[in-house]
């Protein structure tokens, strides 16, 4: 089983229309909801691990986690409301938010006592991760659950709105990579937290995936590094891109180690995850993938 620990909330998307005020249309979201939906059309055995709010939009949040096929016998329910993150989109597809966090479901998370038996890896990730008191319990699930021997993913996906000390920010991540076996960043992280791949290796990761947009994805680990091209397509929005990646990823590897993996392995995961993500950008919101909707080769080939 794979776990994925952090933040639910609803994007409010624009709906198409030009115009200065365009209609904002209500879709689930957070990376990490996202990540676990992913998972779950996929064909993973996954669960979601968080607090999610019992009014109106958490109702439809845990039944997008239900119909997806992913568990929800992680999730904590409380009455507080759901979290709302207002997307514009670019020309080019790219999204930008405004976050309405206060007093949130998702900040009262609180870490469970055990995990199911059989869980392999967990992902974290986003809000989760820099707004408290949620990530200091998220924080402490990451590092028990690594000290237990499980594969920990790590996609920071920042949003520097959200981070009002960025020092202090930076300084946090940098104690979190002893913890982390995969850690995956956009190439607009990176330039944000600063340092390179090789330091964050030295850090603790097996590997560092580096997301590119158009330019595709790059993976390094300690002897080589390895770029697989995107796939191209007619871009809705990339709403969701970085979170199907890290499923494709997750699902993917299957269970295999990381220090298995040859360039040529590496190769097929990264092509995979590229798959994956191209088909999430040709849709308006999060709306990864299924199993038979992405060509061969598939999980079980890479």
């Amino acid at each position: 089983m794979i776990v994925v620990a952090g933040e639910s909330l609803i994007d409010l998307v624009p709906d198409g229309a030009a115009g200065p005020l365009p209609a904002l249309v209500p879709r689930r979201g957070g990376g990490p909801y996202n990540t676990a939906v992913a998972l779950g059309r996929l064909g993973a055995e996954v669960a979601f691990c968080s607090r999610v709010s019992t009014d109106a939009f958490g109702e439809a949040l845990v039944d997008g986690l239900r119909a997806a096929g992913v568990s929800d016998r992680l999730v904590q329910r409380g009455p507080e409301p759901t979290t709302l993150a207002v997307a514009s989109v670019g020309a080019d597809g790219s999204a930008e938010y405004g976050f309405y966090v206060e007093g949130t479901a998702d900040r009262l998370f609180a870490v469970p006592e055990r995990l199911p038996e059989g869980v392999r890896a967990l992902a974290f990730g986003t809000c989760s991760m820099a707004l408290e008191p949620g990530a200091s319990a998220y924080e402490e699930l990451l590092r028990r659950e690594a000290e237990r021997g499980a594969l920990t993913l790590l996609d920071p996906n920042i949003r520097p709105g959200l981070i009002p000390d960025a020092a202090a920010y930076r300084e946090r991540f940098a104690g979190w990579l002893p913890y982390v076996s995969l850690l995956k960043l956009s190439q607009e992280d990176a330039a944000w937290l600063g340092g390179s791949p090789a330091e964050w290796l030295e850090r603790g990761p097996s590997a560092v995936v580096l997301t590119r947009g158009g330019a595709g994805l790059t993976v390094f680990t300690s002897s080589f590094e390895v770029t697989v091209p995107a796939v191209r397509v007619e871009v809705a929005d990339t709403i969701g891109a970085g979170d199907t990646v890290n499923a494709a990823l997750l699902h993917g590897l299957g269970d295999r180690p990381l220090a298995s993996l040859d360039a040529a392995a590496w190769s097929a995961l990264l092509s995979y995850a590229a798959r994956a993500a191209s088909v999430t950008c040709t849709r308006r919101g999060a709306e990864p993938p299924y199993a038979y909707e992405l060509e061969k080769p598939g999980p079980s080939s890479v």
